[in-house]
């Protein structure tokens, strides 16, 4: 059977760089590794809480966290524009207070930065969010693939795979359905591919979106 490595870390230091960045001793690491997960479930939620006004939709599509010894610095790289930025300072304060209560540090500050992703279709965390949200409101599954990636051609990539697991329209046997276009070398290193999965929470049950986005080669 081929064994399917997530290819973000397959590539790591070739074609990826890591989302979170800083250094720890042994013993302190996974205590910096739940603290970045906390950063970004907090901003995630957040988002969440605020946004449901206008679609439905986080159009996050990745943080990045760079820490020093007195600064945490949070890069939100995001899709639409009018998420975080209506109140432009005032949401980004308060989502910098909300996260400081969640971390509760003293001694280091909070930064956080919002950068606009210039193809939010390219990203595959935004289109899978776009799928979740059409499997929600009962779209047939193979509509919402297509159409999302009939959104991703737009942005000139280079290929797309996108396969959805789990109880689909509601049948009672699970079962695993995906679609590819274009080409997508998961085995290629040199090529540079963004994946992420994704949990969809529907009336019948959990469904899983993983999607290959092929950007191009070096």
């Amino acid at each position: 059977m081929g064994q399917k490595i997530n290819p973000l870390g397959f590539r790591l230091g070739t074609t990826q760089s890591h989302h979170s960045f800083w250094f720890a001793p042994p013993k302190n690491f996974s205590g910096g590794l739940q603290e970045d997960e906390k950063i970004r479930n907090c901003i995630k939620n957040y988002v969440q809480k605020n946004m449901r006004i206008s679609s439905g939709f986080e159009g996050i599509a990745r943080i990045e966290i760079k820490k020093r010894i007195d600064l945490i610095q949070v890069i939100i790289y995001i899709g639409f524009p009018n998420l975080l930025i209506e109140g432009r300072t005032r949401g980004i304060e308060e989502l910098q207070v909300n996260v400081q209560k969640e971390l509760n540090s003293v001694n280091r500050r909070l930064n956080i930065a919002i950068t606009r992703v210039e193809k939010p279709y390219g990203q595959p965390n935004i289109l899978a969010e776009y799928i979740a949200l059409q499997l929600k409101n009962r779209v047939s599954f193979r509509k919402a693939m297509k159409k999302a990636i009939e959104l991703t051609e737009q942005t000139d990539t280079k290929g797309i795979q996108v396969k959805i697991a789990g109880r689909i329209d509601g049948k009672e046997i699970a079962r695993v359905e995906w679609i590819r276009e274009g080409r997508v070398p998961l085995q290629t290193i040199r090529a540079k591919i963004d994946y992420c999965s994704y949990t969809v929470r529907t009336i019948y049950g959990v469904l899983g979106i993983k999607i290959w986005i092929f950007v191009d080669e070096e």
